[in-house]
């Protein structure tokens, strides 16, 4: 992997353990999205928020509905939860979302757990 990429996700998991940190479980997942845009932000990261992802398919192109919650540098996903459990299909979505958007690097992160270090999941591609 990329030294640039690797760069991207130790400030992604340092953002992440900040705002587990200082806002710790329970709240809805569009908090914790904002909160960690925020700290990629002033980590001097571009981040683009809630992207459609165009699914390509037989030469046509279209959307579905699919969205990614955070997109940082261009080059790095990451789909935020805020769950009990991660249910084994958000694996997959984030896998699939990396293929779809030929992108080799992704993180779920669920912030309803006690321990942020225990939500982290790393995906390469």
């Amino acid at each position: 992997m990329e030294i640039e990429l690797e760069y991207i996700g130790k400030i992604i998991v340092d953002s992440a353990f900040k705002v587990h940190n200082t806002l710790g479980p329970g709240l809805l997942e569009k908090v914790y999205e904002t909160c960690v845009a925020h700290e990629l932000t002033k980590a001097g990261l571009k981040v683009q928020r809630q992207l459609d992802i165009p699914i390509f398919y037989d030469g046509i192109e279209f959307n579905e509905g699919f969205r990614l919650d955070i997109l940082v540098e261009g080059k790095v996903i990451i789909e935020i939860k805020a769950i009990d459990a991660v249910n084994p299909i958000w694996e997959a979505q984030i896998i699939s979302h990396l293929k779809l958007m030929n992108k080799k690097l992704g993180f779920l992160i669920n912030f309803n757990v006690p321990v942020i270090k225990k939500g982290i999941r790393r995906f390469a591609n």
